[in-house]
């Protein structure tokens, strides 16, 4: 898929599919990062065990799951299911180094004709990263059909068109 080496002693940054036993670390990525990143929600009603679960029961079988790794560490993750973007997580101590932008890139390979994606209307970091790669607001809710109960955008990214061929080119 990807990787970079950042120097003599740094094994380089990876994008891979996930696999089961990335699980546990996903896990420790989503919570870890929702709890720093979103200090705003409800206080996690989930263990780690409960988690891990779920990533591998539903996650991983049901979506195309990116993990960032560097080395044995997962740093980071993105799923997609169809054109929806349903989760992109860092882990917090490496937020804004380029990670989320590289895997946000992946998905967009993975799905050429556009992404959609929700965020919740108090993640001003998240929408600014979104608006910066090309997401416009689509949609607007009072948040009660999602589990937290708060209000969400719904973004979309859609490429742009490749450039018409001059009159008289093969």
């Amino acid at each position: 898929m990807d990787a970079e080496h950042d120097g003599m002693d740094t094994p380089p940054l990876t994008l891979r599919p996930a696999v089961a036993s990335d699980a546990p670390a996903i896990a420790t990525v989503h919570q870890e990062s929702r709890r720093v990143a979103m200090p705003y929600l409800p206080p996690q009603r989930h263990t780690h065990d409960e988690v891990t679960h779920w990533i591998r029961a539903c996650v991983l079988p049901e979506s195309r799951t990116v993990v960032a790794t560097r080395g044995p560490e997962v740093l980071g993750y993105a799923t997609l299911r169809g054109e929806l973007l349903d989760q992109l997580y860092l882990r917090p101590d490496v937020r804004r180094t380029g990670i989320g932008t590289r895997l946000l890139a992946e998905v967009r390979r993975l799905s050429p004709q556009g992404l959609t994606l929700h965020v919740f209307q108090l993640n001003a970091e998240a929408r600014a990263f979104y608006a910066h790669h090309g997401f416009r607001v689509t949609a607007e809710d009072d948040g009660s059909a999602n589990m937290e109960n708060l209000p969400q955008l719904t973004l979309r990214w859609t490429p742009a068109p490749a450039p018409a061929s001059p009159p008289g080119s093969p």
